[in-house]
């Protein structure tokens, strides 16, 4: 496929003897239609080329060499040369692309050779999966299907919270009070009953506390009855976790968590003792970070524990061992950003600079209902992902059952609607923001939701069936294509695998999130202004096959983010 922007900047760099590769991170897309296809802002060449933005756009326009298949014309306002591409090889390039390639059209071997490992969701076991999760399983989740299709050899770890005194309190209470709980019908939920009960006991009775101790003493001296017991309440834990992985299309590659790195954490401790950088302070060890500005790691507490950031200092050394990875992304909550920074600097005091080089720490906000106040509890009780992934499917059907009682497939429909909403609404802005959680919005058909996306979607499928065929490209006359609103949407699929790419790069699904509402809005305009069924078949033709190029990236760009696409509603 034709790469305007390369073109552009191959005639610009001939013109300003500058940097092509460059030039071509200048060129920009305007956000009005009617300035152009592209954009050059002349600003960025004024300190090479020692003229003003407005002499520098008017020399490059008058010496450029003008391709009549890539360029229509070219306009200078301002310090800006506002660009036209040829829209017939637009059309072109774009409906042949699709033709050729289907589902993979977006699909990019840039990341082929390499390894990317994406650590996402990492809940804590013995307990249901909380709604506190959501944003790192959701995010994680599209990171991990965005650099498979850009042909990364993709690594999903879940980092289970599997280990720490919580399991001494688990364990002591199940001893206590097993028979007076329904582990029979209902081990997870029996489990964490105890588990709040035993918290909120401890409290007024040291001994319980104490008696925590004792249980989580013999896990890490591996009794066997007490590993044993340990190893099944991990095992129910990701059973349970497994329903609502499936719900949300998420993969994951390996499940090891903290316990995995019990017996490798010593080695680190004495690496970083033979290296020099252990200090002791106030009776714990730790590895001095004042200098960059950051409060001391530490590593080993007074009371001679290990802690989160050994674990994860062992994580990362046994990760480029294992992965010799060349990107290594956790995504966990914005709280835990002076953390990573903590980490990362001190395996590059280790002298691991090159693979930390290659890690990035994915941030995200919270989740807020509209008062922007975060959801965590509801009457004191947890929220559980389950229930509300449940709770929204059961929302469609009953939208479902008000608008059409007697539609087939209700249950399959509303799934891959109520979650593909929960989905979506998380995607759709920046993950840096606070997601807020409203059912009104995110369920609304008609609003920037998946479930709009969807319909959108659906509306492709319709047409198509209705016409009863999918037109042969070789059929197509391109000149029936001309619309403004044609143009736009072939523009919008145009700049799929830069999208895609972008996404990647950002860690930033909401970029492709925000593609595809672009997109939807865009067909529907065209949609509504023009008749897709017509008596004239080579205008038919023409509008059917972009109708059926836009399904196409639609349900591409969804499944990406880890939606499905119904194919009625």
């Amino acid at each position: 496929m034709i790469n305007f922007k390369k073109e552009i900047a191959t005639k610009i760099a001939k013109v300003t003897n500058l940097n092509e590769e460059e030039l071509e991170k200048y060129i920009e897309v305007p956000p009005n239609i009617d300035l152009g296809d592209y954009a050059f802002p002349c600003f960025k060449l004024a300190k090479d080329l020692k003229k003003s933005p407005s002499i520098i756009a008017n020399e490059i326009k008058e010496n450029i060499e003008i391709d009549k298949n890539i360029i229509q014309r070219i306009d200078v306002i301002g310090g800006y040369l506002n660009i036209y591409i040829n829209k017939e090889v637009l059309i072109k390039t774009v409906l042949e692309e699709v033709a050729k390639k289907n589902e993979k059209y977006g699909y990019s071997n840039i990341g082929e050779g390499k390894t990317a490992v994406i650590e996402y969701s990492s809940p804590n076991i013995a307990k249901p999966f909380h709604i506190g999760h959501l944003r790192t399983t959701v995010i994680g989740g599209a990171l991990y299907k965005i650099y498979n299709f850009l042909g990364y050899n993709t690594i999903g770890l879940n980092y289970l919270g599997d280990w720490g005194l919580q399991f001494g309190k688990v364990i002591a209470g199940i001893s206590l009070w097993k028979e007076e709980y329904d582990f029979q019908n209902d081990e997870m939920g029996s489990i964490l009953k105890i588990y709040i009960r035993f918290n909120k006991e401890e409290k007024e009775n040291p001994e319980l506390t104490e008696m925590a101790r004792e249980y989580f003493k013999k896990l890490e001296k591996g009794e066997p009855e007490i590993v044993k017991q340990w190893e099944h309440i991990r095992k129910i834990s990701i059973d349970n976790y497994q329903k609502t992985y499936k719900l949300l299309n998420s993969k994951f590659d390996s499940y090891d968590g903290e316990a995995y790195y019990n017996d490798k954490m010593d080695a680190i401790i004495n690496e970083l003792k033979n290296k020099g950088l252990l200090e002791e302070s106030q009776g714990a060890k730790i590895v001095d970070l004042e200098e960059y500005d950051m409060p001391p790691c530490i590593v080993v507490t007074s009371a001679g524990t290990t802690i989160y950031a050994t674990r994860d200092l062992a994580a990362l050394k046994d990760r480029i061992n294992r992965y010799n990875f060349d990107k290594l992304v956790y995504v966990a909550g914005s709280e835990q950003q002076l953390h990573f920074k903590q980490v990362f600097k001190v395996m590059e005091l280790m002298g691991y600079e090159e693979y930390v080089s290659k890690c990035t720490h994915v941030p995200f906000g919270l989740i807020v209902d509209k008062t922007g106040e975060k959801i965590g509890s509801r009457k004191g009780n947890s929220v559980f992902l389950e229930d509300i992934l449940n709770e929204s499917i059961d929302k469609v059907k009953n939208i479902i059952n008000e608008k059409n009682p007697e539609f087939e497939d209700k249950d399959a429909i509303a799934r891959k609607v109520g979650v593909g909403a929960i989905i979506f609404n998380d995607l759709s802005n920046s993950r840096i923001k606070d997601e807020i959680f409203d059912w009104d919005t995110l369920l609304n058909f008609q609003g920037e939701t998946g479930p709009y996306i969807q319909y959108i979607y659906v509306r492709t499928k319709s047409l198509l069936n209705k016409a009863g065929y999918i037109p042969k490209i070789e059929a197509i006359d391109f000149n029936m294509l001309k619309e403004k609103e044609a143009i736009e949407i072939l523009k919008i699929i145009y700049m799929f695998s830069e999208t895609i790419q972008n996404a990647a790069d950002k860690n930033e699904p909401s970029i492709l999130a925000r593609y595809l509402i672009d997109l939807s809005q865009s067909f529907s305009t065209f949609y509504n202004g023009y008749k897709i069924i017509t008596e004239d078949k080579t205008v038919q033709d023409a509008r059917l096959f972009l109708t059926y190029v836009v399904g196409i990236v639609l349900k591409t760009g969804t499944e990406l983010l880890g939606m499905e696409m119904p194919e009625r509603m």
